[in-house]
């Protein structure tokens, strides 16, 4: 088997200081924005099971049992999602904090 012809890749990028903190800025806006998706699919869950979610089918034959596994799975999910939060908002703190010129 030959080698792997890898091409040399030099980018120079030029962006300035406002550039990076909107970039930064952005990201974190980004990672928030599919946050609040993860909570709105976990909450969608939730009322797809008890029968409340709008156009849903009632799921009768759930048992109490069927429910709680649920509301772990919803409690776990949301707990990954409260850690992420914490880190974007050291992650804000620290955008913040970037010195002026």
């Amino acid at each position: 088997m030959s080698m792997p012809n890898i091409p040399n890749v030099t980018p120079n990028i030029d962006i300035d200081r406002t550039d990076v903190i909107n970039l930064l800025l952005a990201s974190i806006a980004f990672e928030e924005l599919g946050l609040a998706h993860l909570i709105n699919a976990e909450a969608e869950k939730i009322q797809a099971v008890l029968g409340t979610l709008e156009g849903g089918n009632s799921f009768s034959e759930c048992s109490i049992g069927d429910l709680l596994l649920i509301n772990k799975s919803v409690r776990k999910t949301l707990e990954d999602i409260i850690k992420k939060e914490m880190l974007l908002q050291f992650k804000l703190e620290n955008v913040l904090e970037i010195p002026e010129e």
